[in-house]
């Protein structure tokens, strides 16, 4: 471990951006992420990408780059693996998991398909790699619409996420009279964006919109939609219609330092954002990313390289497959 006990951040900064070159390395910065990581080397921080899981492996996919370090979580970090199976790919900490991702193993969507033969997995791509390899086809918040609604099955299995699901559902039934079976899985953080706390909210802001991450309960979503203008998205949705609407003022339902990145995109408009941390992003530091780049080509990296199976990448690949015909 790095012994030194006080580098400024400035210093960090022009470490880690040396040490970038030297060793042909790309940093990913997932959105959920304190601001200093958030912030592009062009803009003077340290990070070459900003995004969301699967977009921020796309690019990395694209880059000429031997090493990959992914500051998120673990899920996502072997997502990258996937895509770039012939790169080495590097978390800063391991221990970054995700409650969503562990609610469910590949044994529970075998089960599932035990139970219900003949009907296609669809799982979210917050989901461990061994997961997604037992599945038929991934998709993100942006295109799990899409997707659900190209399947010819009068019934589909959606997992791990409960709520998700629940908002998905409504509208897939009413489309398509299509039905899901869910798991009860749940992402600690949106779970806590309650109804009591939307109202709570709506009666101290009542000109702003709401801005609700699909993972939020689906009660909350039908109270504050109903009460209130705004949009149910994805992270690029909500982004995108902050650009788009007319409204100054947005009542964020999402990961706190989400709130950080809109706020610097949209410096004129105001964000509420109630502060919910995910504990796990937060494990993520540019302290344990400059470690990494001091490690690379010097000692063993197995306290922070992601190492999957040729069969595991090749079997997760296929579902990843299918859900990129729909980005």
């Amino acid at each position: 471990m790095i012994q030194e006990p006080i580098i400024s951040g400035k210093e960090l900064i022009l470490r880690i951006n040396k040490l970038k070159k030297e060793k042909n390395a790309v940093i990913l910065s997932h959105y959920y992420m304190s601001p200093d990581l958030q912030l592009k080397e062009t803009a003077g921080g340290i990070a070459d990408f900003v995004g969301d899981s699967l977009g921020l492996s796309v690019e990395a996919a694209k880059t000429t780059a031997d090493h990959i370090i992914f500051c998120g979580v673990y899920f996502m970090a072997e997502t990258a693996k996937i895509l770039s199976p012939d790169k080495h790919v590097y978390i800063p900490d391991k221990e970054a998991g995700c409650s969503l991702a562990s609610s469910i193993t590949a044994a529970d969507v075998n089960a599932l398909k035990a139970k219900y033969p003949d009907t296609p997995v669809v799982a979210y791509i917050n989901t461990y790699a061994e997961t997604k390899a037992a599945c038929d086809v991934c998709c993100t918040s942006r295109n799990a619409l899409a997707i659900i609604r190209s399947i010819d099955s009068p019934e589909i299995i959606f997992v791990p996420d409960l709520y998700m699901g629940q908002n998905l559902a409504k509208q897939v039934k009413e489309e398509t009279g299509k039905d899901l079976i869910l798991w009860n899985g749940k992402c600690e953080v949106h779970e806590q964006f309650t109804s009591d706390m939307a109202k709570g909210l709506r009666m101290q802001y009542p000109n702003s919109e709401f801005l609700l991450h699909w993972e939020v309960p689906d009660t909350t979503v039908s109270d504050s939609l109903t009460n209130a203008g705004g949009v149910l998205g994805s992270t690029n949705d909500i982004i995108r219609y902050v650009g788009e609407s007319s409204c100054t003022s947005f009542i964020l339902a999402s990961e706190c330092d989400l709130g950080s990145t809109l706020k610097t995109m949209y410096q004129e408009k105001e964000f509420i954002t109630p502060c919910i941390k995910c504990p796990h992003m937060k494990k993520i530091s540019m302290l344990k990313t400059l470690e990494i780049l001091e490690h690379i080509g010097v000692d063993k990296m197995d306290n922070f390289e992601v190492n999957l199976s040729t069969e595991l990448i090749h079997k997760a690949y296929q579902p990843i497959k299918k859900m990129m015909e729909f980005t």
